[in-house]
């Protein structure tokens, strides 16, 4: 079947997109060919990706550019405007879109160096609901075997466009001889060239419409690093991807997710946290077959309990996970693969347990993919999972993930610095724009609170809307924002890990653990002996994109800063 990048297409495309995409999807025919597919990159973009509804790399063939129109109504008038549906009269027809996509594109790959000499490139026109190759009359601005239409879906989508790049080679080769011999590609290499040019413009539609649309496009974008991990992926049926925060864990378990669906395979994404789970969900939402959320939601989803108002370690690590362990010993719940995100907090021989249940082949035979930072983001008293995870999995493979694709280089940084990361980041993939971290020192909590309304107020100046701006405490009780009386400031506050337009979230560090704000203020740093202060303060820091605050005691961060500090 066809490699499709992305591998799952929108709901709410075309119908007549989602018709192809299925089409090409699932045709034998289609084997070894690459689809790119452009969802909704006009709004981000404006190249390559927002003309082109798809682009079908055929090895030996060509590439073939298709423009394609849902409407079940199409025409030409008589002075040369076009009809389609109920949308109002136009001059710029189809096959003129498809011609435009297909130069653009080419200028585009000859811009980065990619060989298309022995690479014929085509464009068509895939008019999916009506029978366009009988409506539409004969016109100097097309030719007929540019024309593909509802017939075509029926009889093989593979087989249409095949002919599609068959009658465009041999136009080629009545206009120029000579490249009879010439236009045999694209070879493997050059696939392989045309893939890595063009698909990050077009994986580009992956990421969140409420970020800005730059920061959307720098954070969604997957790069080099992500790409070979996606193609460890495929190659190895249980891979441990290990990496630090902000080297886009969760990001990829996403898309290993996406992926394994659109294959036809049913599965899990799993994690510990909440909130990660709330946010896991919402964007896997309309993946066929994918159970997703937090492994205790599950295990009280699948048994039917409801935990008890006192419940604790007891009940969550013990009397749910032996119930859960005895409904999956029916076996009717096993799926086809695993992914789990933030697997060093679910690393515990009782978790594991239940786990090796949940997949086909279990945790040693299993398609299994786990996501975890295992040096510092344990903020449950667990040592590191790996040595059980090697216990369970012998030979697990692993891929490590190097380069900060979140933090502003500064922030990166600062976080290097402060909690003495070694190794730190290889490198980062965000341009810096020259931002230092800011430091405000209290020394007391009515101090910490005044200083706390006038980093909001700082961050309000820059141009920061209120719903991206994030406060985190160290603290599950009496922190800075909870205490906060400022007349201002608290009225907008609002407890919870969700981004509310007009409202500035506050939330702990635990319970932000696994997810991301364009600003965040990190407060309550004045006990250094607090259990797993190191790991809390990694946490807080790498949650921002853009901008962190920090609100500390200078003799909890003693030694520690070398940068810009601040005075109330």
């Amino acid at each position: 079947m066809a490699r499709m990048i992305p591998p799952l297409i929108r709901q709410d495309s075309a119908p007549g997109e989602r018709l192809v995409f299925q089409r090409l999807a699932s045709d034998p025919v289609t084997e070894n060919w690459v689809v790119l597919h452009s969802q909704d990159l006009a709004e981000h973009v404006r190249q390559v990706q927002g003309e082109a509804d798809f682009v079908v790399i055929v090895p030996g063939r060509g590439v073939a550019i298709i423009e394609v129109k849902s409407h079940r109504r199409v025409a030409r008038r008589d002075d040369g405007q076009w009809l389609l549906g109920s949308m109002p009269p136009t001059t710029r027809g189809p096959f003129q879109q498809a011609d435009e996509a297909k130069y653009s594109i080419k200028a585009y790959l000859r811009r980065k160096g990619v060989d298309l000499r022995s690479t014929p490139l085509v464009s068509g026109v895939w008019f999916t609901h009506t029978k366009a190759r009988a409506e539409l009359p004969p016109a100097i601005e097309w030719h007929p075997w540019q024309v593909l239409d509802r017939d075509d879906l029926q009889a093989g989508a593979g087989q249409a466009v095949l002919q599609l790049l068959e009658s465009g080679r041999q136009h080629l080769i009545d206009r120029v001889p000579a490249m009879a011999a010439a236009a045999t590609g694209p070879t493997a290499k050059t696939v392989g060239s045309l893939v890595a040019a063009l698909r990050p413009r077009f994986e580009l539609g992956a990421g969140s419409a409420d970020l800005r649309r730059e920061r959307d496009a720098q954070l969604s974008a997957f790069l080099e690093e992500q790409y070979q991990a996606l193609d460890a992926m495929e190659d190895n049926p249980r891979v441990l991807f290990t990496g630090p925060a902000g080297s886009g864990k969760t990001f990829l378990a996403l898309e290993a997710a996406r992926r394994e669906a659109a294959s036809g395979a049913t599965g899990w994404l799993l994690c510990f946290n909440r909130t990660l789970g709330t946010y896991l969900s919402e964007r896997a939402s309309g993946a066929p077959g994918l159970d997703t959320g937090t492994l205790h939601a599950t295990m009280l989803r699948l048994t039917g309990q409801q935990p008890p108002g006192n419940a604790g370690a007891d009940f969550w690590q013990v009397q749910l996970v032996d119930a859960a362990i005895e409904r999956l010993l029916d076996g009717d719940l096993t799926r086809d693969y695993l992914v789990v995100d933030e697997a060093q907090d679910l690393c515990t021989p009782a978790y594991l347990d239940v786990l090796d249940l949940m997949v086909e082949g279990g945790l040693t035979g299993g398609r299994c993919l786990l996501f975890g930072d295992f040096e510092r983001q344990s903020l449950y008293g667990l040592l590191d999972g790996r040595q059980e995870l090697g216990a369970r999995i012998s030979g697990l493979p692993t891929f490590t993930l190097t380069a900060n694709c979140r933090n502003l280089p500064r922030i990166g940084s600062a976080v290097e610095v402060l909690t003495g990361m070694e190794p730190g980041y290889k490198r980062f993939r965000r341009p810096d724009d020259g931002m230092q971290p800011r430091y405000y020192w209290y020394s007391d909590p009515q101090e910490q609170g005044n200083l706390l309304v006038q980093a909001v107020r700082e961050l309000r100046e820059e141009g920061f809307q209120l719903d991206e701006i994030a406060i985190l405490s160290t603290r599950r009780i009496r922190s800075a924002a909870t205490q906060c009386q400022d007349p201002w400031l608290r009225p907008l506050l609002a407890q919870t890990e969700a981004p509310i337009r007009g409202r500035v979230r506050y939330s702990t560090v635990h319970a932000f653990k696994g997810l991301e704000a364009p600003a965040v203020i990190v407060t309550d740093i004045d006990r250094p002996t607090t259990p797993a202060f190191e790991a809390l303060l990694y946490v807080g820091l790498t949650r921002p994109t853009d901008r962190l605050s920090v609100l500390a005691t200078r003799e909890a961060l003693a030694g520690k800063i070398l940068g810009e500090s601040r005075q109330s």
